[in-house]
């Protein structure tokens, strides 16, 4: 991913106020809830009738963090995404056979999320360069299907 010194900068700036065990539940559950049919990959995690029982699911909210961990060290390695998510990549598309298209469905939930916890401290620049990372994520975790 290319970033200017400046996104970077600003990137690093605003993660640290990125709180991992409630964006990535929250990001995670928005996708289920928003996107239904990608509920089949979490058969394990228990209630998923209803947006709620999405949205209070410990089991979403505990992967969610696991997501944005991951996330986290992605952007510690922006010049190395498939690097850093080839073991991701052929889990997913080995063993768990996930639509890549998810992965860019939860980057945008990610920007989403971004957004509503960090207000106007999320402008429009720093919204680009994080669809920069996310679709640079995306890209790496779906490297295995190809």
């Amino acid at each position: 991913v290319h970033l200017s010194a400046d996104e970077k900068n600003a990137l690093a700036t605003l993660w640290g106020k990125v709180n991992p065990d409630e964006l990535g539940g929250e990001a995670l559950g928005r996708l289920l809830v928003v996107y239904p049919w990608t509920q089949r990959f979490f058969d394990s995690f228990g209630d998923l009738s209803s947006a709620t029982a999405v949205m209070g699911n410990p089991k979403v909210k505990a992967h969610g963090k696991k997501v944005l961990d991951s996330f986290s060290d992605g952007l510690k390695h922006l010049d190395n995404l498939k690097g850093t998510f080839s073991s991701l990549s052929e889990l997913h598309c080995d063993k768990l056979h996930v639509d890549p298209e998810n992965f860019r469905l939860l980057g945008n939930e990610l920007v989403l999320v971004l957004a509503l916890h960090l207000g106007k401290d999320f402008t429009p620049q720093v919204q680009a360069a994080f669809q920069k990372v996310v679709a640079g994520v995306a890209n790496a975790l779906a490297h295995k299907y190809h």
